[in-house]
């Protein structure tokens, strides 16, 4: 069956089809979703069925793959990282929601949801409505990947209508939340002493060190 073909304006997304997408996730199902970089792909971080679908369709294996998750805001991060420093939570105040992964110590939680030993996890807090409102709605994070092109020139996929004919037999709903960009999030490692830039992507990076 053909994958449910959204359409929610990040001005005023309906909740009742917030509502809906939710309860998809919460079956293991696995979506498509404007973010405020590129298109990722994500589900309920407990459901490890469709972590190992969306695994599968990148053609990569659960445990090796740094996965993130978005949450909602800063206090659902220490859910899943072991507690933060100072500058780090400063850094992370300042830049979040915004375009921007942040790559912290995992706590215990995060294995038993990947069933991987990793040490850390990525956190994104995109400031888009409609990622934040499904994770709010579900109450738990989604795991996020973007969702990249086989182009040689353009490297994300952009247009969500091509994004459907590519994934409509591949996932079960692809949200068109308009065009989205095609420069991923900036991504800081925060697990050494030294807050270290790993890709310089949409986030500037001297706006919040």
């Amino acid at each position: 069956m053909a994958a449910e073909f959204i359409k929610l304006y990040p001005e005023n997304p309906e909740i009742k089809k917030i509502q809906r997408i939710v309860e998809v996730l919460r079956d293991g199902g696995v979506i498509i979703y404007p973010t405020d970089t590129v298109y990722g792909m994500g589900c309920d971080i407990h459901k490890q069925r469709a972590v190992e679908r969306i695994a599968q369709l990148k053609g990569i294996k659960p445990k090796k793959h740094n996965f993130s998750f978005i949450c909602y805001d800063l206090s659902d991060i220490a859910d899943y990282t072991r507690a933060l420093s100072t500058p780090v939570f400063k850094v992370m105040k300042k830049a979040l929601p915004g375009p921007y992964t942040f790559i912290l110590e995992a706590n215990n939680q995060v294995p038993k949801i990947l069933n991987s030993n990793k040490k850390t996890v990525g956190i994104r807090v995109p400031d888009h409505p409609v990622p934040r409102l499904l994770v709010k709605e579900l109450g738990s994070p989604i795991l996020t990947t973007s969702i990249r092109d086989e182009d040689d020139v353009v490297e994300y996929s952009t247009d969500p209508e091509l994004i459907y004919e590519k994934y409509k037999d591949l996932v079960d709903i692809v949200i068109d939340g308009g065009y989205g960009k095609n420069v991923a999030s900036t991504i800081l490692d925060c697990t050494g002493n030294q807050i270290e830039v790993v890709r310089e992507g949409l986030g500037s990076v001297e706006d919040i060190l």
